[in-house]
Order: C-alpha cells, then sequence, then structure tokens
C-alpha cells in the first residue's frame, strides 16, 4: 500500500474508489470497465502532477518513506555483494554501509548510506545518519579500493550527518573532510549517485566524484529547506520558499554544471516502481563505467579537481 503525500490526494481517492469497486461484487453492473477508466486517470494524473511538482514536493518526494533505500539497491544492481564492516579506529556504524561487489560481471566497490524502511531499522541505521566512525570506513573502503584498482560507487541518501555530542566528540567534521580529501585524491574512476536526499556535508562527504548523477526526483543541498527557512525567516514553516530559493532539483543543479547526468523516474516516483528505477540507474551506471575506465589515475583526478574548481565559475 502505498503512503500518499499531501499533494496527491486526488490520486488517493482515485485509488480508494478503485480499491472498493474491486472488492464489490455485481451481476448488473461492469465494474471492469469503471476501474479501467479510473486507472487511466489515476496514470493521467500521476503524469501530470509529476510534471509539475516544486522544489518543496520533489523534497517529499526524495524523502518518502517507501522510496528505495541502499539494501534494496545492493539487491537489484549486484550479482553478488560481500559488506565489509568496521573503521578500525572505533567501531563499526550502521547508517554507511559498504562493501566489494558484481554489477554485470564489473567488480566495484560500493558505499551508501541506508536509513532503514521501518522502526527496528530506522533505529539501528540512525536514519542514514552517520557518525565518524561511518566516515572513517568509507575512508577505508576507498583506499582498498584504490589500492586494488577497482572502481567506486557511493550512493548518496542522507539527511545530514549526525549532529549528537558524541559524534562531535569523536571528531565529526574531521572525519567528513578526510572522506572529502579521499573521494578527491582516488586513482580509480568515483561514481556517486544521489538516489533520495543529499544532505551537506553528510552527503558530500562521499559524493565528491568524476561523475555525479542524480534521481529525477532527488534533492541535493548544503541544508535542509527547514534548517535554511529556520535560519533566514526564523520560521521553519517556511521550507517550501527556502526549497524554491536553494535550487536544490535535479534540474536546477544539473543547469549550474554540480550534476553531470539525471536518472529518470518513473511515473509517481521511485517508490511506485523501484524495479523500473534501479534498471535506469544500473544502466546509467555501466554507461558511466565505461566512460571512466580508459582513464589513468592522474588524469581521473585531475578531472575531478576540474569539476570542482569550475563550480561557479
Amino acid at each position: 500500500m502505498v503512503s500518499y503525500l499531501d499533494f496527491e490526494k486526488p490520486v488517493a481517492e482515485l485509488q480508494t474508489r478503485i480499491a472498493e469497486l474491486r472488492k464489490a461484487t455485481s451481476d448488473e453492473m461492469d465494474l471492469d470497465r469503471e476501474i479501467s477508466d479510473l486507472e487511466v486517470k489515476v496514470q493521467k494524473l500521476l503524469r501530470d502532477t509529476y510534471a509539475h511538482l516544486t522544489p518543496w514536493q520533489k523534497t517529499q518526494v526524495a524523502r518518502h518513506p517507501e522510496r528505495p533505500h541502499f539494501h534494496d539497491y545492493i539487491s537489484a544492481l549486484c550479482e553478488e555483494f560481500i559488506p565489509l564492516a568496521g573503521d578500525r579506529l572505533f567501531g563499526e556504524d550502521e547508517a554507511i554501509i559498504g562493501g566489494l561487489a558484481r554489477i554485470d560481471g564489473q567488480r566495484v566497490m560500493i558505499i551508501g548510506q541506508e536509513k532503514g524502511n521501518d522502526t527496528a531499522s530506522r533505529l539501528k541505521h540512525n536514519f542514514g545518519m552517520a557518525r565518524p566512525e561511518g566516515y572513517r570506513k568509507a575512508i577505508r573502503l576507498m583506499k582498498l579500493a584504490d589500492r586494488f584498482g577497482l572502481p567506486v560507487i557511493t550512493l548518496v541518501d542522507t539527511s545530514g550527518a549526525f549532529p549528537g555530542i558524541d559524534a562531535e566528540e569523536r571528531g565529526q567534521a574531521e572525519a567528513i573532510a578526510r572522506s572529502t580529501e579521499t573521494c578527491l585524491s582516488l586513482g580509480v574512476p568515483l561514481i556517486s549517485v544521489i538516489v533520495g536526499e543529499g544532505g551537506s556535508g553528510g552527503a558530500i562527504a562521499i559524493a565528491a566524484a568524476n561523475r555525479l548523477l542524480m534521481f529525477e526526483h532527488a534533492v541535493y543541498s548544503v541544508i535542509s529547506p527547514e534548517g535554511c527557512a529556520s535560519i533566514l525567516w526564523r520560521d521553519a514553516g517556511k521550507a517550501s520558499d527556502a526549497a524554491t530559493a536553494m535550487k536544490l532539483t535535479a534540474t536546477d543543479l544539473y543547469g549550474l554544471g554540480i550534476v553531470d547526468r539525471i536518472v529518470l523516474e518513473p511515473v509517481g516516483g521511485a517508490h511506485r516502481d523501484p524495479k523500473t528505477a534501479i534498471d535506469a540507474l544500473k544502466m546509467a551506471l555501466l554507461q558511466e563505467l565505461a566512460f571512466l575506465e580508459p582513464m589513468d589515475r592522474d588524469a581521473l583526478r585531475s578531472m575531478r579537481r576540474k569539476k570542482f574548481l569550475d563550480i561557479g565559475g
């Protein structure tokens, strides 16, 4: 059962009507025809609605609880996945998961944030908000991939790094900076994908890549719209205005040269048809890997450096 967002109320009403008709039984009514007509209306309404989403509505879609998460991508993208745990300094952070994988026979290191899909898993993964040991684990895995010549793929889906006292005590800012530095220094291809919410330093720490991909309804920003609104207007209720001003959508960021490729989603968002969304991502990743693989270590580093120095130029 899909959870409906506020702007999807007309769709929810039609879907409720379809569900009621499917439960009804009558020899005097041609319910199949009526159900079919309503399903056509639902698809048209979804197409029209999702073709004109505001930045705030896209933020809501990016945060949808049924949107695919890291484990879903691993299951559908990879024929093989061997998780690697721990930062070898403090402990294991479940907010960031990583390991060795094969995608269509191609060996890669894949790393990403996992938000969880129910109360227990969200608590286990800390809602995708990593502590320093999560970023230090990412550093360890990226350096391991560099040593063995494996391309690195990162999947970004976090509201930001965990802001708790324990994280600050263990050097949160330093860990994020070192992770960003490691991304920039790799001599192997690094492809990052914003699959949901890309928030602040918690996102860029694993996304300073050669190629940055972004799902059509994902968002990527230096701060959440609510946080921005609280700072600028002292009113989190102005999050919609903040989202518009921040240019956080895939279309805006592609136009600014920050995002290199937009991966299209099924009608109604990735949460309505995860398989189609993940298949589209797989095709995009394989194409990007084929593009980057012929490049030598110095060329990959130079490409990354130029990409980030050119932003805003």
